[in-house]
Order: structure tokens, then C-alpha cells, then sequence
């Protein structure tokens, strides 16, 4: 039944109850849409949408998008995909099914109701990259049979089916490769890197720190991640992408981890491991062409946004859901 809103108005999110898809369902119903948020819940957590429930422009549907999805809609923004080297590892069969076949059925929705389409790429497609920091153009370094493959390989094949539905179909397409992204609503056992330094520090845990710490990582606070999402989808038909999106200042793993234990106040001791296969050595993106065709650039200081996440964490520690 039609509200009156104006054409253009009804997004759909997949993956919309996970980290980033939850904050993204929170700013569009801030913006005037209507939301339809799409979830099976794998990776997603309930309480990131629980707050949204009681709008009566918000809706959700428990589905896994290796279904076929009916709907009407203007807008598809898809973020379904378990995005953390531990989920997407747990089953990489599925996680494959996903960006494919996920990816396919989303890409015909599009095409049957002539919506515009967004497909959250990764900073994972550059894989373990020589060229720094990676622009779009560069085509990455990625182990084709390695245990990170099911993802990089499939978020690089879900590109590949954007685009070709872009050339043959002319489905109204944009690609973003989302670089470390943090902040609330993040799963507290995701295993990246900041979720498993701000739990350690908390709960006076070692942190562990995987290889000798050197290795560098760019973190964008999720609230302008989001901001550039929504830039990105208003672009002309004509600007597809891929577009990074991420912050351009680095941090090491070990800078990161002394950072997140002074800022809780923690005691916890920083303890080494060995680095896991493929795990890259440097991410960090060049932002060159979204500062010029979106007019976006991240604002949120590193130690401002750890701290808003910091306090997430300690919440749910505090009411034993962490």
C-alpha cells in the first residue's frame, strides 16, 4: 500500500540488522524513506534494529537472499554478506553462495524493478596489495585458493555480475569497496581487530596481536562510512564506480592496541602470534576519487569514534549480552 511518499522513496537493505546495515537503516529512516530491512540473522543481531521496530516507515523481513525476494523498491543497497575473516571462514561454501548466487538474485530484482542498486564491496578485493595505498584502478593481489578466498574471491565476483548486468542489462548499478570500518553495533565475536582489542581491554584480557604488530590498517568510524553510501547512491546514472570508501590515515596494530588499552584504562597485556595466512600487511585506501565525486572525505577523529565504541562494548558487558 502506497503512503504518499515521494518516487524514489521505498530502499531496500540486505544484511540491514548487521554493523553497518543497521546504522545505514537508522539514517535513511532519518532522511524520509521507507525501509525495508532484509536479514537471516547469520551474522546480523536483532537488538541493532530493535530500536527501528516501532516506526511505522521501517519493516523487516527475515530472509536470506539466496532466495528469490519479491518486493517493490527504488532503492537496493546490498550488504548481505557475513564480512569477518571468522563468519565468512565458519562456512565458506555459503559465504561464496552469497556473493554469487545473493548477488544474482539482487542484480534481478533490480532488474525486474528497475531500482538502482548498490553493492558494498571490499578493501579485501586489493587482497595482500603492492601497490600503497590502493587506488581503484589497481586490479589487487589476491590468493585465489587461500582461506580468505571465499570471500575476496566472491566479493570480486560480485563486481564482475554488477557490472556485466550494467553492459547487459543496463541495470542502474554503484560499487564501493568499504575499507576497516568500526564503531557500535559491531559483533563483540567477530574477531577483527578492533572488537577483539576493546573486549581483551574491558574484560583485563591479553590482547593478542597477530604477527609482530607492523602491519598497518586504515579505520573509518561507521557514521561516515554511512554518510558516504548515501553520497555515493545520489551520483548520476553515469558514475558507477568502484569507489573506496575508508580513512586515509594509518594506524599499526600495535599503535592500535596501546591506543584502545590507554583509552579504556586498561591493565591488559599485549601478547604476539603468529600471522595468519594472507593476512595483508598494509590497507589503506586512496580516497582520491571520492573527495572529488562525492564530495566525502571521513571527519570523525581515530580516538573519538574508539571511544563512542568503547562505551557500546562496556554497555553490553554490563548487561552480559557481550
Amino acid at each position: 500500500m502506497s503512503l504518499g511518499l515521494p518516487q524514489g522513496n521505498k530502499v531496500l537493505v540486505t544484511g540491514g540488522a548487521g554493523f553497518i546495515g543497521s546504522h545505514l537503516c537508522r539514517r535513511l529512516l532519518a532522511e524520509g524513506y521507507e525501509v525495508l530491512c532484509v536479514d537471516n540473522f547469520i551474522t546480523g543481531q536483532k537488538r541493532n534494529i530493535k530500536a527501528l521496530l516501532d516506526d511505522y516507515r521501517f519493516e523487516f523481513i527475515r530472509h536470506d537472499i539466496n532466495e528469490r525476494l519479491y518486493v517493490q523498491v527504488d532503492q537496493i543497497y546490498n550488504l548481505a554478506c557475513p564480512a569477518s575473516p571468522i563468519h565468512y571462514q565458519f562456512d565458506p561454501v555459503a559465504t561464496v553462495q552469497t556473493s554469487v548466487l545473493g548477488t544474482i538474485n539482487m542484480l534481478e530484482l533490480a532488474r525486474r524493478t528497475r531500482a538502482r542498486i548498490l553493492q558494498a564491496s571490499t578493501s579485501e578485493v586489493y587482497g595482500d596489495p603492492e601497490i600503497h595505498p590502493q587506488p581503484e584502478h589497481y586490479w589487487g593481489r589476491v590468493n585465489p585458493i587461500g582461506p580468505r578466498a571465499c570471500y575476496d574471491e566472491g566479493k570480486r565476483c560480485a563486481e564482475t555480475l554488477f557490472f556485466d548486468y550494467h553492459r547487459e542489462h543496463r541495470v542502474d548499478i554503484k560499487v564501493v569497496r568499504i575499507f576497516n570500518t568500526y564503531g557500535p553495533n559491531m559483533h563483540p565475536k567477530d574477531g577483527r581487530v578492533v572488537s577483539n582489542f576493546i573486549v581483551a581491554a574491558l574484560t583485563g584480557e591479553p590482547i593478542t596481536v597477530y604477527g609482530d604488530g607492523s602491519q598497518t590498517r586504515s579505520l573509518c568510524y561507521v557514521d561516515d562510512l554511512v554518510g558516504g553510501l548515501l553520497k555515493m547512491m545520489a551520483q548520476p546514472k553515469e558514475f558507477t564506480g568502484p569507489v573506496n570508501l575508508g580513512n586515509p590515515h594509518e594506524i599499526t596494530i600495535l599503535e592500535l592496541a596501546e591506543t584502545i588499552r590507554d583509552l579504556v584504562g586498561s591493565r591488559s597485556e599485549i601478547v604476539f602470534r603468529p600471522l595468519p595466512q594472507d593476512d595483508p600487511k598494509q590497507r589503506c585506501p586512496d580516497i582520491t576519487l571520492a573527495k572529488t565525486h562525492l564530495g566525502w572525505a571521513p571527519t570523525v577523529p581515530l580516538e573519538v569514534g574508539l571511544a563512542k565504541t568503547i562505551d557500546y562494548f562496556d554497555q553490553l558487558l554490563r548487561e552480559g549480552t557481550g
